[in-house]
């Protein structure tokens, strides 16, 4: 996400509002601009990039330093008009409704630089989402990958909240869960979701199905696996442009479909380096060392590798996340 770039920069906070059409961002936001807590004095533009059924009222809002700019196609959400939109109102923060068929993940991209999404969640109606997931699976996947809450609107007894709880964590194991009942009480999900190996083991023994859950894990929670020895077969990446002794080692894993999938790796430092090749399969041993390195451009989970035996291709040589 964007963040901060300079020392004499001020993020603009973004509080950005996803999901599809009936879901409910609307009426949060007008909730949220009726709070004196929230909109006291700010300067605010607010970012519509949907047309729902509900508006907003500003006459309602406390605060009336409020500018409403519509957005009607994706390609206008670029740095040099966004820029421009804030100028012009001298506002010091955004409120965002995002259009819920386009990307979120175009929308970082095409964030000004000074500009920092703060909050991030996502609105849904329970009523249709499982046939939003099963028809536009990737849209779903995307909306859910980043947020922090997702809200399940218009939630009813009658419904199994497994069902939708398997649905958020086979995307994100970090987005809270909430189930918002037609009479307005809300429940939150507080269905446990242990990890199919021990972390604690001596060594992290991962079968060829923990691979997309162990992996998601550790980018999510590197600290949780520094100093921990983890065992596991995967799929060898060689590069001359990679430094000395140095290679990748994971899997294919996809998230929604066939189109996504990716190789998921991590970084791997081995003396004999020089005797494997790219695409071999191996059952490789080591403990995981977090730091900084060149294949991360930051800080990142880096393979010490101790032990290296040569294998053959899993069963199911892409792995998901069920």
């Amino acid at each position: 996400m964007p963040t901060n770039n300079g020392a004499n920069q001020i993020d603009v906070p973004v509080y950005l509002f996803t999901g599809f059409l009936e879901g409910g961002k609307t009426k949060f936001i007008q909730e949220t601009m009726e709070d004196k807590r929230f909109n006291s004095d700010e300067q605010t533009l607010i970012l519509l990039c949907e047309e729902g059924e509900e508006e907003l009222d500003l006459s309602t809002y406390p605060s009336k330093n409020v500018t409403i700019q519509t957005i009607d196609e994706p390609e206008e959400l670029n740095p040099a008009h966004l820029e421009q939109l804030l100028k012009d109102c001298s506002a010091k923060r955004v409120v965002m409704e995002y259009n819920g068929m386009w990307q979120v993940t175009q929308l970082f991209q095409s964030l000004p630089d000074t500009w920092a999404v703060y909050q991030e969640m996502c609105f849904v109606d329970a009523t249709t989402f499982l046939q939003y997931n099963a028809n536009m699976r990737n849209l779903v996947v995307d909306k859910l990958s980043s947020c922090e809450l997702v809200i399940f609107n218009r939630f009813q007894k009658s419904m199994d909240k497994m069902e939708f709880h398997k649905i958020v964590r086979g995307i994100s194991r970090r987005t809270d869960i909430a189930y918002e009942y037609a009479d307005g009480t809300v429940e939150y999900d507080d269905i446990e979701d242990p990890l199919p190996f021990d972390v604690n083991a001596p060594v992290i023994q991962l079968k060829d199905n923990d691979y997309a859950l162990w992996y998601r894990d550790i980018m999510e929670d590197p600290k949780k696996y520094d100093g921990k020895i983890v065992s596991f077969r995967g799929l060898v990446a060689v590069d001359p442009s990679f430094p000395p002794k140095t290679f990748a080692v994971g899997r294919h894993v996809m998230t929604c479909c066939v189109e996504d999938i990716t190789y998921s790796c991590v970084v791997a430092e081995w003396d004999n380096t020089n005797v494997l090749q790219t695409r071999q399969w191996i059952q490789v041993t080591g403990k995981i060392q977090v730091k900084r390195h060149k294949l991360y451009r930051g800080k990142g989970p880096v393979f010490q590798v101790q032990k290296v035996v040569m294998t053959s291709a899993p069963k199911q040589e892409v792995v998901t996340f069920y």
